[in-house]
């Protein structure tokens, strides 16, 4: 009789006949597919075996196949992904709003380090579950209704991606003097990417291992060359409470979203591992860059109106720009380290996109069948266009994109919290592997939806957004994304439990 472990095999992609004993890949194809298509697709094969690329795609992976225990490569996945450039942007966006060095760093501290909560406890469920985190949310949304916030999802990674890679085009083009454009320096680091995000886990890991330290010396380079002009500060009025909250909205929605992700790069390590030290480490690994450049990128933002020099290269290429300026007095070496700076977002591009190829197989049944691999292509192809249509007005495409993933991140999340500590008792054993793609044994997801879905009856007239300002918010300022996830799960107790009642599961 097969054992769980055995029916959760997953087979390789569809048209693959790998051979682990001679590392060989045979390749057959169909008489349907295109010429171009069947060329692509046996690169993609030929790099399995050259590179090890992960084959695996969302099926729960068996207790056998969890057995990494290099916990330690948690911390250093987190500190990569945000030990770069994207944070010192979401930064400056303090000083833009009106707020002083002083309240953009308290707001930074505080928002961190209360959204961080989330991420690092979703990760300590990875390892005890063999599940990636959409696929955890079936358990409450459903095998098809699930696709709402999968889709959702998808739009969210793939906005930071192509905010990620304006931003690196901007750097490339910036120490080229105007001689390369952003457009070709976004080429360059969505190619790059695909790259890292193709091979999937095991190279994900050793990347992210050590892609943080060259980025920590540019920075550290760089503040140490603009360090005279940080501390010459624009004055600013008293902050307000509806600009600190309208603020703090946007650092939840630079946060709260890693929750959406957090247990897709732990499912390889062992099942008996510490969720104290997963915890820790991701919680320390994301909070601990994010906050300290975030406050520099306050500082520069601060800065800037009143340093000519600066605000010229900021007008020119904007956060590119001002690195670049930063860190004119070094050189050479200093342009040097402006492409550094570039490549290093990296460590975020391709931890972003590995999750993201995973969710192209979630959205509907039959891309399942499609290698995760491939989705990577797919996604560059995206990329690729839509970045070069945002740089045109990049700060405001960016504080609309923001204002939007906060609010349904966090409704979801509600969700699923209190699916797992009302309804599951926080314990993963409660969780059957064998339901994850099975309808009839998971819930209609009905109570789920219709939960986020009435949230947004007291959200709404709780956001504070160039576009809308509800009558809640133009007292307090914008408080829609915590209740969101206060409302959604409040509305899920009864609603699931009338599921539960009418299902039997």
């Amino acid at each position: 009789m097969a054992t769980t472990d055995d029916r959760l095999e997953e087979k390789p992609p569809y048209g693959v006949d790998v051979d682990t004993e001679k590392n060989t890949t045979a390749v057959t194809t169909n008489d349907g597919p295109v010429a171009a298509w069947t060329r692509i697709r046996d690169l993609a094969h030929k790099a399995i075996v050259f590179g090890r690329v992960e084959l695996r795609g969302v099926a729960p992976i068996p207790v056998k196949e969890r057995t990494v225990d290099r916990t330690i490569n948690i911390f250093t996945l987190w500190w990569s992904m945000n030990a770069n450039i994207l944070p010192i942007a979401f930064g400056m966006i303090g000083p833009a709003s009106g707020l002083s060095l002083r309240d953009s760093s308290l707001v930074i501290l505080f928002f961190v380090l209360l959204t961080t909560l989330l991420p690092a406890y979703l990760a300590t469920l990875g390892p005890k579950t063999g599940m990636r985190q959409m696929i955890q949310a079936r358990f409450s949304f459903g095998r098809y209704i699930v696709s709402i916030p999968v889709f959702l999802n998808l739009a969210t990674m793939t906005g930071f991606c192509i905010i990620i890679a304006v931003i690196g085009g901007q750097c490339l083009s910036a120490v080229a003097d105007g001689n390369l454009s952003v457009t070709v320096g976004i080429v360059i680091i969505s190619l790059v990417t695909l790259v890292i995000s193709f091979c999937g886990y095991k190279w994900l890991h050793i990347y992210e291992r050590y892609a943080w330290i060259p980025a920590f010396i540019a920075i550290i380079v760089a503040a140490g060359c603009g360090g005279r002009d940080l501390a010459n500060q624009v004055p600013a009025e008293p902050a307000k409470a509806s600009a600190v909250l309208s603020y703090g909205m946007i650092m939840a929605s630079y946060m709260v979203p890693w929750a959406c992700l957090a247990s897709d790069f732990t499912t390889y390590l062992k099942p008996d591992t510490s969720s104290v030290k997963i915890f820790c480490y991701s919680y320390f690994g994301l909070a601990t860059p994010t906050i300290v450049l975030m406050t520099l990128g306050a500082a520069v933002g601060g800065a800037i109106p009143n340093n000519p020099t600066w605000q010229d290269k900021y007008n020119e290429t904007l956060v590119g720009g001002i690195l670049d300026a930063m860190l004119a007095p070094a050189g050479g070496f200093g342009k040097f380290l402006v492409v550094v700076l570039a490549f290093t977002l990296l460590g975020n591009l391709a931890a972003t996109s590995y999750s993201i190829t995973l969710n192209f197989q979630m959205l509907v049944p039959v891309l399942f069948k499609v290698p995760r691999y491939m989705f990577s292509i797919v996604l560059v192809a995206i990329m690729i266009p839509v970045s070069i249509a945002a740089a045109d007005d990049f700060f405001l495409n960016m504080e609309n994109f923001l204002a939007l993933i906060g609010y349904w991140s966090s409704a979801f999340l509600g969700v699923v919290l209190v699916e797992h500590f009302v309804y599951r008792k926080g314990d993963c054993g409660r969780y059957d592997p064998e339901a994850w793609n099975d309808a009839g044994l998971l819930p209609w997801g009905v109570a789920a939806l219709g939960s986020v879905a009435l949230s947004f009856a007291v959200v709404v007239p709780s956001m504070a957004q160039v576009w809308w300002t509800g009558p809640i918010a133009r007292t307090t300022g914008d408080i829609g994304f915590e209740l969101a996830f206060v409302v959604s799960g409040l509305l899920y107790v009864p609603l699931r439990w009338v599921e539960r009642r009418q299902l039997g599961r």
